[in-house]
């Protein structure tokens, strides 16, 4: 009976801690996945359950039906939204990446300098950020604007150059949304690749300077392997919020003219609350949600993992 109990003993380890490990987990886990179920998968349910019926804002009653999935997915405007999404979704990634890394490449380099203003130059870039996209759409409306007032066009009035139609024209219309875009969000890529640029060692660069490697040469070989886990961390956060933006358009554009700058969002947006189609607009926020799903996969797969080289 000794030696059963001394083997009972020495077949569970005890844990690192030293702390009793609970016999049974799951009624601690319990109140945990109950709070993850309903706060984060229950509306995705309920968007899943909605998109199989004719439900509408102006109606009570749904009954089951599969019109809303045809009618959305064979929409002719589909096509053109889906080609703005990733028009949009692309300009504005790639511009917020680039400029946000090249202003915290600046703010770190002036600061390993002593050069003074970097902390005014981080405040102003976060002051960008904080505004609202419905407010930074208005701006950036006043500032596009073809009247008179119209600051950007004042502007080239000024320097003898001719007035840009910026968002009457379809062509330009959606590189302004893209502009008032990235003004906006790239404060969250400084942000976050000035952190990581303060975390690279100080000596891969003595080291560099001591085998006369040009800046470029630095950059290439040592910045940008430093950064890759950063800057793949952050396409995938941007591409997700940049998918779900709309504020911006509707205010700046209300996705027009025609249908040159409505982007998926936007169009969930009109179908529900224009068109008071709640199933149309379910169907459309699960594409939104899988195409969304789809890219953060794909940029995820190219993220450094422990033992690769």
């Amino acid at each position: 009976m000794i030696a059963r109990a001394a083997r009972r003993r020495t077949a569970t380890p005890p844990p690192a801690g030293g702390g009793p490990v609970p016999a049974r987990p799951l009624p601690w886990l319990l109140p945990v996945l109950l709070f993850v179920g309903l706060f984060y998968l229950w509306p995705i349910v309920d968007a899943l359950r909605l998109a199989f019926t004719d439900a509408s804002l102006l109606d009570r009653d749904a009954a089951f039906s599969t019109e809303a999935i045809g009618a959305m997915l064979g929409s002719p405007a589909l096509g053109t939204v889906l080609r703005n999404t990733a028009i949009f979704t692309l300009g504005s990634v790639v511009g917020q990446i680039l400029l946000g890394l090249a202003i915290a490449l600046l703010v770190v380099r002036g600061e390993r300098n002593g050069l003074r203003g970097m902390l005014v130059m981080r405040t102003l870039v976060l002051a960008a950020w904080v505004i609202p996209g419905i407010a930074n759409g208005i701006i950036w409306q006043m500032l596009f604007s073809e009247a008179p007032f119209g600051a950007i066009n004042s502007a080239l009035r000024l320097a003898g150059l001719p007035p840009v139609a910026w968002l009457s024209d379809p062509g330009n219309a959606m590189m302004s949304a893209i502009i008032a875009t990235v003004w906006q969000g790239t404060a969250y890529s400084m942000i976050l690749l000035y952190a990581a640029l303060r975390s690279i060692d100080d000596t891969l660069y003595e080291a560099a300077a001591v085998d006369a490697a040009t800046p470029w040469e630095r950059f290439r070989f040592i910045t940008l392997p430093e950064l890759r886990g950063a800057l793949l961390v952050n396409a995938i956060l941007i591409v997700i919020m940049t998918l779900n933006t709309f504020d911006v358009i509707i205010s700046l554009t209300g996705g027009g003219p025609g249908r040159a700058t409505e982007v998926l969002a936007l169009f969930t947006y009109n179908t529900v609350f224009y068109n008071f189609d709640l199933a149309g607009g379910s169907v459309l926020s699960i594409l939104l949600m899988a195409i969304s799903l789809a890219l953060a996969a794909l940029v995820a797969a190219f993220l450094p993992r422990a033992g690769r080289r």
